[in-house]
């Protein structure tokens, strides 16, 4: 893998790591994340379930109470310590793991993730929803949301680079580079149709997306 890139990865993770104490600011301070949040419960969300790139648990918690059982898997220690406070259920398991070397040890009926995808590299996509794939129960489903081309309005994108990113800064103005792809929709339905999936992805709340895809179908085997 790129070296530049898998520097840029590796100072996300730090800034998700120092970022984790203002992390849930932005769902008392907007309310269309709010409501967007809200929204899960008309998710198709069923049976065990496993969420990457969980975070501080708001998704976690919100997953939990449709779940027969929930896995949530994040990088970051200090994220996860908030969402273990936050979901204190003995149907909920926490694993600290590199979402990019991580591999799931067991298959799930549902998929979750939320404001993860945009912060795959496009060089990663392809392994990344393989390692999905390979997670998903016959008959299983992908749930995700995320930011949509107009929230980069609220960014300061980072220009003429390879892996597309944007500058964040924490409240003291330390910066740190994160990586950030906005598409659309459209763009992202041909994306997983390019891989196989079959999806349905859509605009919602103006700034987000929100899709449920499935898998390609296995193939029988050659006799």
């Amino acid at each position: 893998m790129d070296s530049d890139e898998d520097a840029l990865l590796a100072e996300q993770i730090a800034y998700y790591r120092a970022h984790a104490g203002a992390y849930d600011r932005p769902y008392s301070e907007r309310e269309d994340l709010r409501e967007l949040l809200a929204a899960a419960d008309g998710l198709p969300i069923v049976g065990d379930v496993l969420e990457l790139a969980c975070g501080t648990g708001q998704w976690t918690k919100a997953l939990a109470a449709r779940a027969r059982s929930v896995t949530a898997v994040d990088a970051s220690d200090e994220p996860l310590a908030i969402a273990r406070a936050r979901v204190a259920s003995p149907h909920v398991r926490f694993v600290q793991a590199d979402l990019f070397a991580w591999r799931p040890p067991r298959r799930y009926d549902t998929v979750f993730f939320a404001f993860w995808l945009s912060h795959v590299p496009p060089s990663r996509l392809r392994d990344f929803w393989g390692t999905v794939a390979s997670a998903l129960a016959p008959n299983g489903r992908v749930i995700f949301v995320d930011d949509g081309p107009a929230e980069a309005a609220r960014e300061e994108v980072l220009d003429q680079r390879s892996t597309p990113a944007v500058l964040r800064r924490l409240d003291d103005g330390s910066p740190y580079r994160v990586v950030k792809v906005f598409r659309d929709a459209g763009t992202l339905t041909d994306e997983l149709a390019a891989l196989g999936w079959s999806a349905d992805v859509r605009h919602v709340g103006g700034d987000f997306i929100v899709g449920t895809a499935e898998p390609p179908a296995m193939r029988p085997a050659p006799r």
